[in-house]
């Protein structure tokens, strides 16, 4: 009888196992999804940031151009409109 009552209570013991490695390969699972999902997520960041970066820079440029003359000024309107224009592109596919 002993053999039979430890037998049966080594086989509960397994499956409560099997069910907990189950239970962990799932748990195990999701969150690999969900670090895939925050590496997209700071990859597109990191983008964006870079990108802004470049506004940045592109800005600093514009502001630069010496306005001695009414074509240097129409020059800063016109790429100030093309850097607006680009940023309006960028979001859009952003999206």
């Amino acid at each position: 009888m002993k053999v039979y009552e430890e037998l049966q209570r080594l086989e509960s013991l397994a499956e409560q196992v099997e069910n907990k490695v189950k239970l962990l390969e799932q748990e195990n699972t999701a969150l690999k999804n969900q670090l895939l999902v925050y590496q997209k997520r700071l990859s597109d960041q990191e983008e964006a940031l870079e990108d802004f970066k470049n506004q940045i820079k592109i800005s600093k440029i514009v502001r630069n151009i010496p306005v001695e003359n009414k074509a240097s000024a129409e020059l800063r309107g016109r790429i100030d409109d093309y850097i607006k224009e680009i940023d309006k592109i960028i979001t859009y596919l952003s999206e």
